[in-house]
């Protein structure tokens, strides 16, 4: 069973990618741009591309994206996992091969949050005076 749209969430530390996928000729755009524009460089393309090279859909599928928050980076990282989750929606029989590709695993690694007591970071202790 295949959908011709489909509309997932992505996540990588704070950045949040919302997805939507549908019967294309391979065009992917984020925030209204092409993804070439919007993440440039060859490492970037490898890694926006991996899900496409694995399940061999390099030109079934159309690709918006809208990103907030995080870096580019990160940002990245949500789009990828948008587009896997659509993906293997889509076309169920996939999943098995993403999910051994380790695509379809949310990230968990956040920001360690700032403690009480401590200095600036979240585990920097305040400096003790010698004498």
């Amino acid at each position: 069973m295949t959908k011709s749209l489909v509309n997932t969430v992505g996540r990588r530390k704070e950045a949040i990618a919302r997805v939507r996928l549908s019967a294309g000729k391979g065009q992917i755009t984020v925030n209204g741009k092409p993804i070439t524009e919007y993440f440039p460089g060859i490492i970037f393309q490898k890694i926006y591309q991996s899900p496409l090279e694995i399940t061999k859909t390099f030109s079934q599928f159309a690709i918006s994206a809208k990103v907030t928050g995080g870096g580019k980076i990160a940002q990245l990282g949500a789009v990828v996992h948008g587009m896997v989750r659509a993906i293997a929606e889509t076309q169920p029989t996939l999943r098995p091969v993403l999910k051994k590709a380790g695509l379809l695993t949310r990230d968990a690694r956040v920001k360690e949050r700032r403690k009480y007591g401590n200095a600036q970071k979240a585990r920097a202790k305040k400096q003790s005076p010698k004498r």
